[in-house]
């Protein structure tokens, strides 16, 4: 190869163009004024015999190694080892300076991993360039290192990014500032009938319905503020013209300046769930209304049926009735799931604490019920104050109540214990007979594997109830 064609082979590398140029006119790496220049440049350059043995490195390769190589006894390059792209070992002999000093050709875009002597890689770019003297004579080589390890993270980093997006069962799409689609994945295709051909390049608007067009303008707004945008829930349309229920979760995209210029939105199909929540509800309505309906038959037939009883007995279990749908309209408010006890209890005594707020004591530790434990509490509590308004300490204008509660674990689970205890109302006496209330409080805590414990004290009725929960 002669000199001239030395020349043309390295004008797409003008660093080491520089430096060969300035070696072929005679100029030493002993020249100060050259060697300040070399040192400072902020890219790894060495240099080699035509044998290949290193004859020159500036500071930034010694600290791209991660060593000084010896001058003179190390060939090559000064790297401690060396891999293909592939994590396959390279020979020194094997590697691009190495190459390019053998073919007098420089190995341009080859890519290779070093290892540093404290274990520590990095993935590297070379531009190596033989060097000429006047006589066409190759005399060695040059060589600039660009440590790309940064560059092959980022770029791993977005094909992972890629791979989620594209496999995502969320439609995923971005947008710009004006609103112009500028990504669509394929589970966006799925949901809303676009190919990402068809719709790539169009207005987001695209996908709005015309009455919810504003829409789009406050999104916009929020994102240019920085906002993000979760689980807004609204309608989109489809390719054929229909609807689809979606959850839109929008986040603003940023330049490298921190400057927005741009969205994404992932957007979740909530059709089903939506028509779940629909059914669900009409459902919980529907069995509102049969209990309702059922329970005032239930009060007829026992108006009818107890009509020759005492009046007493009737209004008992007319209230009765009127604290069990008390307790199901709550329930049905929570969707038949877990009732908090306090609540429950707040609207069980509420009958009787109406005009004697300040003699009602209601408090206890953070609980929640099932529904079948919710009824059963909502039940006793409706006897309890029955009872205490009938006889005992709220049947005057000087009587207390004190409802206290608390849950323990236990080998089994949680355990709640419940305490009603009466005071400064008439004198109590242990009965001679048990009454309906008593009697019902005990089988049903005792149907649920749990306790009761009645105590007849001069001071007034104390009852503790004990129930798995």
């Amino acid at each position: 190869m002669t000199a001239e064609n030395g020349v043309s082979s390295i004008a797409a590398n003008p660093a080491a163009g520089f430096v060969a140029g300035v070696l072929r006119n005679g100029v030493q790496f002993q020249s100060d004024h050259f060697r300040q220049l070399v040192e400072n440049l902020p890219v790894a350059l060495y240099a080699t015999d035509a044998e290949g043995r290193l004859t020159y490195f500036n500071d930034a390769a010694a600290q791209m190694w991660g060593r000084s190589p010896r001058l003179g006894e190390e060939w090559w390059c000064g790297s401690w080892r060396l891999f293909w792209p592939d994590g396959r070992p390279m020979a020194h002999e094997e590697c691009p300076m190495a190459v390019t000093l053998k073919t007098g050709r420089p190995a341009l875009g080859a890519e290779a991993i070093a290892e540093r002597p404290d274990g520590s890689r990095f993935a590297f770019t070379p531009y190596p360039a033989p060097i000429y003297d006047v006589s066409g004579t190759m005399i060695g080589a040059v060589n600039m290192l660009f440590d790309i390890s940064g560059l092959k993270a980022s770029e791993q980093a977005a094909r992972h990014l890629a791979a989620i997006v594209e496999s995502s069962d969320d439609a995923i799409i971005s947008k710009n500032l004006i609103g112009t689609i500028t990504s669509w994945n394929r589970s966006a295709e799925k949901l809303f009938g676009y190919t990402s051909q068809e719709i790539i390049g169009k207005s987001i608007v695209t996908l709005i319905p015309p009455d919810r067009r504003d829409e789009e303008a406050t999104i916009i707004g929020r994102i240019r503020r920085g906002e993000r945008i979760e689980h807004y829930e609204t309608v989109r349309l489809c390719k054929d013209g229909s609807r689809v229920e979606v959850s839109l979760t929008v986040s603003p995209v940023k330049d490298g300046r921190g400057v927005v210029v741009g969205a994404s939105k992932i957007a979740r199909d909530i059709t089903d769930r939506r028509q779940s929540e629909r059914i669900k509800e009409f459902l919980l309505n529907e069995i509102k209304h049969r209990v309702k309906n059922t329970l005032s038959t239930v009060q007829a037939m026992a108006v009818q049926t107890f009509r020759k009883a005492p009046p007493d007995e009737r209004s008992a279990f007319v209230a009765r009735l009127h604290a069990l749908s008390q307790a199901h309209d709550v329930l049905t408010q929570r969707d038949w799931g877990n009732v908090d006890l306090g609540e429950m209890a707040t609207r069980a005594l509420g009958p009787f604490t109406d005009s004697r707020k300040e003699r009602v004591s209601i408090s206890g530790v953070d609980a929640e019920l099932g529904p079948n434990r919710a009824l059963l509490v909502a039940m006793v509590l409706h006897e309890l104050g029955t009872n205490a308004v009938k006889y005992g300490a709220l049947s005057n204008d000087t009587g207390s109540v004190d409802l206290l509660w608390s849950v323990a674990e236990r080998d089994c689970g949680k355990s709640l214990t419940l305490r009603w205890t009466e005071a400064g109302g008439p004198p109590v006496t242990p009965p001679v007979h048990r009454g309906f209330g008593s009697r019902m409080i005990e089988h049903a805590i005792r149907g649920e594997q749990g306790s009761t414990e009645f105590a007849f004290t001069p001071e007034g009725l104390a009852c503790t109830i004990e129930m798995p929960i």
